[in-house]
């Protein structure tokens, strides 16, 4: 069984559990704009990610299964206020929520997506007991407030700076740390470890793997942002130039620019999304096409893939010997050799 297989075996199971915790009831129109995104259902990645080392380290589906429907149920109303924040315009091949039903409903409704989120939390304390229901608790806390300060970051850069003079590489790294090899990686994992019987060694040596990971995901991701098959992606294609986000195909682009073209990706990067043209895009896409940017940005995510592959041999022989960790080789491949 690979990752895919295995995420896909416990997709309905988180599910039903969100569900229960998100239930259509009155007012509807409230219940039904969170139901949205959940009914919508994404890759489950990070439900997945968190059940696997669950069952590596020793814990049932009925031992995670809270702390991973809040996993991904965060994964939803997360992307409910950033779509309002980035003003996008699909979600999963849908159009986002604030478009249908206004961003004022859509906060609304992400706000008791959190809510629940939390109560699943304090349910799994009653399930399991205090000392290992803190662990997970404190845990998923700690991450969610890492990945709220990526997102200042980010946020900051986006709408107050607004100038690539002032980013580099170091800024971009930042921000992935926050907001995907905490929140999309590691975390997940580690979670999934404490749920078990992991020790604070696991959760290193799972740090070690995911941080690496998550960096090839990421800028993967970013890749996918401009090649990838709408259709199957999920989202409008160059969406990140669109919202003016840090990428290191737009860092690399930038730093090999003429004066001249500088001048003119500074102008345009200085305008909101809805200011920007499709021919001032197609501007940055042709730069970036013409310093060979996507190749540099492929190049990296592959040194970092390969860190990621080189730590799982390190400490696959440290792992409890069954049949899930040959599956984490596989998830760790999957975060960034993907077309979607």
């Amino acid at each position: 069984m690979n990752f895919k297989e295995f995420a896909e075996q416990y997709r309905s199971a988180v599910y039903k559990k969100i569900c229960e915790y998100v239930p259509l009831k009155e007012p509807s129109g409230h219940y039904q704009i969170m139901r949205d995104y959940v009914d919508r259902q994404g890759k489950y990645r990070r439900p997945a990610l968190l059940l696997l080392t669950a069952h590596l380290y020793g814990a049932t589906l009925s031992d995670a299964i809270l702390p991973a429907a809040a996993q991904q149920l965060s994964e939803d109303w997360i992307l409910m206020h950033d779509d309002i924040e980035d003003d996008s315009e699909l979600r999963r091949g849908k159009p986002a929520a604030h478009r249908i039903y206004g961003w004022v409903h859509a906060l609304d409704a992400g706000d008791f997506g959190q809510m629940a989120m939390w109560k699943m939390l304090t349910d799994y304390i009653k399930q399991v007991g205090v000392e290992k229901g803190k662990r997970v608790y404190d845990k998923f806390y700690d991450m969610m407030i890492y990945t709220v300060e990526g997102q200042y970051i980010e946020n900051r850069f986006i709408h107050d700076i607004k100038d690539l003079s002032k980013a580099d590489e170091n800024l971009y790294f930042r921000i992935v740390d926050s907001k995907t090899c905490y929140y999309t990686v590691y975390g997940p994992m580690q979670l999934g470890a404490l749920a078990g019987n992991g020790t604070e060694n696991d959760l290193e040596m799972l740090k070690e793997i995911g941080s690496k990971a998550g960096i090839a995901f990421q800028i993967v991701d970013d890749i996918l942002d401009m090649t990838a098959n709408e259709k199957d992606f999920g989202k409008k294609n160059n969406g990140d130039l669109y919202e003016g986000k840090l990428t290191l195909m737009v860092l690399h682009m930038y730093k090999n620019a003429t004066p001249e073209e500088k001048e003119k990706i500074d102008a345009i990067f200085k305008k909101n999304r809805q200011a920007k043209t499709e021919q001032e895009i197609l501007y940055l896409r042709d730069l970036i096409d013409k310093y060979n940017s996507i190749d540099y940005a492929r190049s990296v995510a592959e040194k970092y893939g390969n860190e990621a592959k080189l730590a799982v041999d390190k400490y696959i022989g440290s792992m409890p010997v069954n049949g899930y960790r040959d599956i984490v080789l596989s998830a760790v491949e999957e975060m960034y050799v993907r077309k979607k």
